[in-house]
Formats: C-alpha cells, sequence, structure tokens
C-alpha cells in the first residue's frame, strides 16, 4: 500500500475505543521540533507519505513563524502534487433539524425551545433538489438531526428521492450523508440506497470535554460516537469522513486525535477517511461554551497546512462557516472539496429568505453568503479548476480501490478530465456568458497543461468529449 499506518495497539482493535488523552498529550508534550526534524518531516510528505503521531507532532509544536510558513509551502507543493489545482463543489442541504441530543454549541440542541424545528416533506425535499439542479450543483451533502424519525429507513428514502428528481439538464450524481451514528444493520440500508460518502464528525477527541459538551441524548456516549464508522466499515461502507469541531478543546490535541482516527482505520480497515472536515464554532442561537479554546485565523491556516502534510490522500473540505478572505488564504494549504451557494435554513433554496439569517432556523452562522456561481469566478481568478466530478464513486474508485489508484499520474489520468468534463456541463448549462468565456479559457489552459504530460490518444479522447458535452451530450466521464 502507499501509506504507512501505525498498527492497532491491540491485535483486533475493530469497533474498540481508540482514543487515549495521556498518550496524545505525551506525544505532544514530548516532541521537540527544530529547523531539521521539521524539513525532514514536511519531505517525507512531499513523497506522498503519511506521517506518525509524533511525526505530526514535530508540526505541531514549530512555533518559529519560519518553519510555519515552510509548513504551509509544504502543504502548498504537496495540494499541487496530489489534487493539481482541481476544487471540487458541493452543497449541503438540511432535510431536518429535529434532534433529541443537547449540544451546547449547536443551536439544533434539545433544550432550545426557540429553535424552530421543521422536517422536509417529500415535495419539499423535491423542490429544494429542483433549485440546487438549476443552480448546476451535482453533489450534495444532506443533513439530519439527531432524532427517531430520522431512520436508516427514513435516510435512504431521501436519498432515493434526492437521485430521482431531473430537472432539465439537472441531476445529483452523489449523495453524501451527515448523520448520526448508526448499528451496523442501519449502515447496510443507507449504504444499499446509493450513497456517497457517510460523516460523522467526532466533535472533540477529548473524553472530559466531549461529556462537557453533550448533555443529553445518545450522542453524549463518546465510545459510541467514535467507533461509528467501524461500524460503517463493517456494513460495507468504505467511504467515509471524519472530522472535528475546532474551538471545544486545543487544537493541537484535535489535530493528533484526527490522525489518530485516520491511523485507527487504516490499520483496522486498510483505508483512512475519504474525506476530514476542521469546521470551526460560529454563533450559533442560544450559543454557551464556556471555557475559550477560540482558534484564531492564523491557527487555523496553520492546522489546516499540518493536516494536509499529515495526510496526503485525504480529502479535505472546507466550509462556508469561514469568510471568502479566509477561504481564499486556507484553500492553497491543501482544501480539496467547497461548498458554494450554501444555505443552511430547511427550504430556503426553492423559497425566499431574508438576507440576515435566522438562527433560531439555522443550525450556525455562515460567513459566506456568496452564490456558486461567485465562487466559481473567483477559483478562475486563482488559477484553480472548478469540479462537480462523481466518477470514483460511480465507478468503484473507493476505499481501498481509492488507494491503489491514488498514484502519480493518478490526477491527470482521471481528475483533471472529469473536472474539466463537469465544469463544460455547468459552463453550457447554467454560467452567465461572461463565465462561460472565461471557463472555456480555464479548460483549454489546463488542456494546454496536460498535454506537456499526457498520451496523446488520451489528450484527443478528452478533447472529442469536450465537443460532444458542447453538442449536448452529458455525464461523460473517465
Amino acid at each position: 500500500m502507499i501509506f504507512t499506518p501505525e498498527k492497532c495497539r491491540i491485535p483486533d482493535q475493530r469497533m474498540k475505543p481508540f482514543i487515549d488523552p495521556e498518550e496524545l498529550w505525551e506525544i505532544i508534550n514530548e516532541t521537540k521540533s527544530d529547523k531539521e526534524s521539521v524539513r525532514a518531516v514536511i519531505a517525507k510528505s512531499l513523497e506522498k507519505q503519511r506521517l506518525t503521531l509524533r511525526e505530526t507532532a514535530i508540526l505541531i509544536n514549530a512555533t518559529d513563524p519560519e518553519l510555519i510558513e515552510e509548513i504551509k509551502e509544504g502543504a502548498r507543493e504537496l495540494k499541487k502534487r496530489v489534487y493539481g489545482n482541481r476544487i471540487v463543489l458541493f452543497a449541503p442541504l438540511y432535510v431536518g433539524n429535529k434532534c433529541t441530543n443537547n449540544c451546547k454549541y449547536c443551536g439544533f440542541r434539545s433544550s432550545n425551545k426557540e429553535a424552530i424545528r421543521k422536517t422536509l416533506s417529500d415535495s419539499e425535499l423535491i423542490h429544494e433538489v429542483e433549485a440546487l439542479e438549476d443552480n448546476g450543483q451535482k453533489r450534495l451533502i444532506l443533513v439530519y438531526g439527531e432524532h427517531p424519525e430520522y431512520s436508516a429507513e427514513f435516510i435512504a428514502h431521501t436519498v432515493k428521492t434526492v437521485y430521482g428528481v431531473k430537472k432539465g439538464p439537472g441531476e445529483i450524481r452523489r449523495v453524501n450523508i451527515n448523520a448520526a451514528p448508526l448499528e451496523i444493520e442501519g449502515f447496510r440500508i443507507v449504504k444499499e440506497s446509493g450513497i456517497g460518502t457517510y460523516q460523522v464528525f467526532q466533535e472533540t477527541y477529548h473524553p472530559e470535554a466531549y461529556k462537557n459538551y453533550h448533555l443529553g441524548g445518545q450522542k453524549r456516549n463518546f465510545d459510541y460516537r467514535l467507533t461509528a464508522l467501524d461500524r460503517a466499515q463493517e456494513a460495507g461502507i468504505d467511504d467515509v469522513g471524519i472530522g472535528a469541531l475546532f474551538g471545544l478543546y486545543d487544537w493541537r490535541y484535535e489535530v493528533l486525535g484526527l490522525v489518530r482516527h485516520t491511523n485507527h482505520l487504516e490499520a483496522c480497515y486498510h483505508v483512512g477517511p475519504h474525506t476530514i472536515s476542521f469546521p470551526r464554532i460560529q454563533n450559533a442561537s442560544k450559543l454557551d461554551l464556556g471555557e475559550d479554546y477560540t482558534v484564531s485565523d492564523q491557527e487555523f491556516a496553520r492546522l489546516v497546512a499540518i493536516l494536509r502534510l499529515a495526510v496526503p490522500y485525504t480529502g479535505m473540505i472546507l466550509t462556508a462557516r469561514e469568510n471568502p478572505a479566509l477561504r481564499h488564504e486556507v484553500i492553497q494549504f491543501g482544501v480539496s472539496q467547497i461548498d458554494g451557494g450554501t444555505k443552511l435554513e430547511l427550504g430556503s433554496y426553492s423559497g425566499s429568505v431574508n438576507e440576515e439569517q435566522d438562527l433560531n432556523k439555522e443550525q450556525f452562522q455562515i460567513n459566506d453568503n456568496r452564490s456558486l456561481n461567485e465562487i466559481i469566478e473567483e477559483l478562475f481568478e486563482n488559477d484553480y479548476l472548478p469540479s462537480f466530478c462523481t466518477a470514483c464513486y460511480r465507478r468503484g474508485r473507493t476505499g481501498e480501490h481509492f488507494m491503489e489508484f491514488s498514484v502519480p499520474g493518478f490526477i491527470k489520468r482521471f481528475c483533471s478530465p472529469n473536472a474539466m468534463l463537469t465544469l463544460a456541463e455547468y459552463l453550457e448549462d447554467y454560467a452567465p456568458a461572461d463565465t462561460k468565456k472565461r471557463g472555456w479559457e480555464v479548460i483549454e489552459k489546463n488542456l494546454e497543461d496536460l498535454e506537456k504530460s499526457v498520451d496523446p490518444k488520451n489528450m484527443n479522447e478528452l478533447r472529442i468529449r469536450l465537443l460532444r458535452v458542447q453538442s449536448g451530450e452529458r455525464d461523460l466521464y473517465f
């Protein structure tokens, strides 16, 4: 394999807790950083090798501004080598915000009597998806509260409903899920609906801090949530996403917690998480956190760069929680996916809502309200290649198969061509005239760059498929 996971500390660690706070803090406190060690770790990562916990701690403990800049530069270079210049776009769609959990940081918590609860009906869900398709979206993540109504059967039903919505040239080709942990049988039911990635975020990997924030509901069980994605793997879902909510505990510890979780999945299931998310605490209805673990913008950019170096092949998701200026800065340090045109209020994609957010109707405050097209325009300006690609998921290049494909040449062989084909669809079907003109210039520039290192036959086939898209064909991919 191309990664080098740390071995499970117990012979059979599947579905067993794997976080030891004393171990993680010992690694942080006893690991020293200097120029030589930091540069050696960066060099290892640039060879696309996974970092150990102690190597990650070397980067975490580097406080010299010069070394921090070298870490960021290393992350920039690694992103180019692994992901090229493409950025995958998606949108979140909240299906229901009823919740039995009582989490201090969340506007949907059960004790918040001012929260306005809603679950989309089938017709409302269809209207939301139609509105998203009208904007050109091809990838969604469905979000649910934790409530008896949102069973595995309900989730599977909504996924199938979304896939069934076709409006004009529009269709949703990948539905990811962010929902409560399930039992193995529940995960099997959801898998059969054809989902892409199943996300369960631990929020904080520190058990005592976790207990402080989670005051009621099933989510109060730290170990049950920690082992959720083990159960997903046992059910056959090999495409999973992990995350921590930064601002609940010391960011250095949480970074190691994410890497430890990655190690666990690799060692026990031979594949790491498909994505890592790193949302920061934002304002929410009746927010009451207590102890202050605020992560500054500078620390945030730094931790994103460290995560990129620690897990070279894992996708990294940056959301509209962050403002446009910070997203512009941080995206260069290894981010591979962002949301665009994001709305959190249930029913807001198809209905009219006030420009000012009503936090009693939403989980948290977002800070990037730009449309999908505005974000695509900014990506063009910064030499990124916007992508709506879903080919790997539909061709079975997930789990171990994805790891096998993730070798030098993967980007040029699959990702960049598929990004161009999906961008071409957006340009032809949804983009304003100025965006369309600029977008085809971006595609041509990327074609010229590919021609320097790709077999002429493959390049010819890509150009033919782009012409076929211009002629009206859709869903062409490698």
